[in-house]
C-alpha cells in the first residue's frame, strides 16, 4: 500500500491508504498557458480544465524539459533529461527511421511492470520502427498518430474551417494506427481520440489502469468543425476563431474523460493529470503564453512553462502549488502511486511535497538544445542563446540557409547573448540583469556545467532545425 498522512493544518493530500489507483494523463500539444482559464486566460473558455484545477492542484511553476514536441516527450516518457539518452532535438522527417533510445524505461514500462493495464491514445512522436513503437514501449494498446501531427479532418467538408492548403487524406507517415494497422478515420481527430479513450475507460478492468491520452490539438494544422466553431463566431480573425475552437474541443475532451470515469465508478480512484508538451507556437499568431515571453522553440518562459494540474477527488485537496516542478517528475510521482522501485536521477515524486514535506522538489532545473543553454533556481534564471551572423532584416535569407551536414554547431561561433532574469519580480523576462549581478551568473553557470558534464557527448541525431529572433538588440539563433 502507498500511504501519505497529513496533519490537520495541511490543506494537501488527506490521510488515506488504498490499493494502486488508476492514472489518466491528458496531454495537449502546443497549448499556450495563457489560453487556459485557470491560468488567467480570458479569450477562450475552458470550463472542464478549470474545474480540474478548482478541485485539485494547480502548479504555478511547471516546466517542460524542452520547448518542442519530440524531445519534450522523450523527457516525459523516460523521466530523464532527454540529453542523457540522446533525443535532444526535433527529428523532423527523420522520425520514420529513428527514435528515442530503445533501452530507456518508459512510464508505461514502469507501470506495466507494477501490474497496470496500459493504453495510449493519440500522438507518439518518438519513433515508427518496431523497437520504438508504443506497443514495444510498455503499452498494451495503442491507437493514434505516430508522427508529430496530422490533419484533423478533410478540409473540403462544409462543416469544417481550415487555414492553409492541407491534403484531404492522410498518407502512411501521418496516418492513424490501431496498433500496427493503418486505419481510415473520417471524423474530427480530437473527437475520435476522445471516443477511443472513453471506450477504454468503460471496459471492465481487472487491474488498475494507466491511460495516456495524447492529443494533437491545438497543434497545426488549424482545423475545426462547426460544433466548436459556433461558440466563437464573435471572433472575426479566422485563425483565432479556429484556434479557439480547437482548444474548446480539447476542453470538451477533458470533460468527457471525467464523465466517463464518474459513470464507471472510477473517478474517486483515479489521479487525473493535465498538461502540455511546450508553449504555444508564435508562428500561428493567435495563441497566448501570457504573461510570459517567447513561444514554442524558445527557452524563454513562454516556450517551456506549461499548465500542470493534478485532480484526485477526495484525496488531493484544492490548492495552488508555487514551487518549480518538471514534467520529468511524473515518472517518480506515478511510480510512487504504483509502488514501483524504478527511480531516475532527474524525477522527483511530487505527492509528498503536496502532503507537506519540507523543502522544494528541485534546487535547479536545466535545459539544453545545443548551443542554447538555460538553468533556473527558485528565483533566478540564466539563459544563453547563440548570436547569429544575420540580422532580422536578413531573416528570409537566413531561412534559406541549410544546416551543415553534421547539423548546426553545438558551440556559438559568434558568441553568446547572456541573459539573467529575476523570475520572482520579472516573470515576463523583460529586464536583463546579467551585467548587474555577475556573481549570480557565475554561480548558475557553474551549476549548469556540473549538470552538463554528466550528459551524453553526442545526440542520436544532429540539430537541423532553427530560427532567428531578436532579443535585447541582438539577433540570436534558436536551435531545436
Amino acid at each position: 500500500m502507498w500511504r501519505i498522512t497529513c496533519t490537520a493544518l495541511l490543506t494537501c493530500v488527506c490521510s488515506y491508504s488504498l490499493a494502486q489507483p488508476n492514472i489518466v494523463f491528458i496531454f495537449a500539444d502546443d497549448l499556450g498557458i495563457g489560453d487556459v482559464g485557470a491560468y488567467g486566460g480570458a479569450t477562450i473558455k475552458t470550463p472542464h480544465i478549470d474545474a480540474l484545477a478548482a478541485d485539485g492542484v494547480l502548479f504555478e511553476q511547471a516546466y517542460a524539459s524542452h520547448p518542442v514536441c519530440s524531445p519534450s516527450r522523450a523527457g516525459l516518457m523516460s523521466g530523464r533529461y532527454q540529453q542523457r539518452h540522446g533525443w535532444e532535438f526535433n527529428p523532423a522527417e527523420r522520425i520514420e527511421t529513428s527514435g528515442m533510445d530503445a533501452k530507456q524505461i518508459t512510464l508505461a514500462d514502469m507501470l506495466s511492470d507494477s501490474g497496470y493495464t496500459t493504453a495510449m491514445v493519440g500522438k507518439w512522436h518518438l519513433g515508427y520502427l518496431p523497437q520504438f513503437h508504443p506497443l514495444n514501449r510498455g503499452f498494451d494498446g495503442y491507437f493514434g498518430v505516430l508522427a508529430g501531427g496530422s490533419i484533423f479532418i478533410d478540409q473540403s467538408r462544409p462543416d469544417v474551417e481550415s487555414i492553409g492548403n492541407w491534403p484531404r487524406k492522410r498518407d502512411r507517415s501521418k496516418g492513424v494506427y490501431d496498433g500496427h494497422e493503418l486505419v481510415e478515420v473520417d471524423a474530427y481527430l480530437t473527437d475520435v481520440f476522445t471516443d477511443r479513450a472513453v471506450d477504454f475507460i468503460k471496459q471492465v478492468h481487472k487491474a488498475p489502469f494507466f491511460l495516456y491520452l495524447s492529443h494533437t490539438t491545438p497543434h497545426t494544422p488549424l482545423q475545426a468543425t462547426t460544433p466548436y466553431l459556433e461558440r466563437y463566431r464573435h471572433i472575426e480573425n479566422p485563425a483565432a476563431r479556429i484556434y479557439a475552437a480547437m482548444v474548446a474541443s480539447l476542453d470538451d475532451s477533458v470533460g468527457a474523460i471525467v464523465q466517463a470515469l464518474d459513470e464507471a465508478g472510477q473517478l474517486d480512484n483515479t489521479l487525473i493529470v493535465f498538461s502540455s508538451d511546450n508553449g504555444c507556437a508564435g508562428y500561428i499568431k493567435v495563441c497566448s503564453n501570457e504573461p510570459f515571453a517567447g513561444f514554442k522553440r524558445y527557452h524563454n518562459e513562454g516556450g517551456i512553462r506549461v499548465p500542470l494540474i493534478f485532480s484526485w477527488p477526495g484525496q488531493i485537496a484544492p490548492r495552488r502549488y508555487s514551487s518549480m516542478v518538471s514534467l520529468l517528475d511524473l515518472m517518480a510521482t506515478f511510480g510512487g502511486l504504483a509502488e514501483s522501485t524504478h527511480t531516475t536521477e532527474d524525477s522527483v515524486d511530487l505527492l509528498p511535497f503536496l502532503a507537506g514535506k519540507e523543502g522544494q522538489p528541485h534546487d535547479y532545473l536545466y535545459w539544453r538544445s545545443s548551443p542554447t543553454r538555460a538553468i533556473r533556481d527558485h528565483r533566478w534564471k540564466l539563459l544563453e542563446y547563440a548570436k547569429s551572423q544575420y540580422s532580422m532584416a536578413d531573416l528570409d535569407a537566413a531561412r534559406r540557409v541549410s544546416p551543415p551536414a553534421e547539423g548546426w554547431p553545438r558551440s556559438a561561433p559568434n558568441g553568446y547573448l547572456t541573459m539573467l532574469y529575476d523570475l520572482q519580480n520579472d516573470p515576463s523576462e523583460s529586464t536583463n540583469l546579467a551585467t548587474t549581478h555577475p556573481e549570480i551568473v557565475a554561480r548558475l553557470r557553474t551549476a549548469y556545467e556540473d549538470w552538463n558534464s554528466g550528459l551524453l557527448a553526442e545526440p542520436i541525431l544532429p540539430a537541423t532545425r532553427s530560427t532567428l529572433s531578436e532579443m535585447h538588440g541582438e539577433t540570436v539563433q534558436l536551435i531545436f
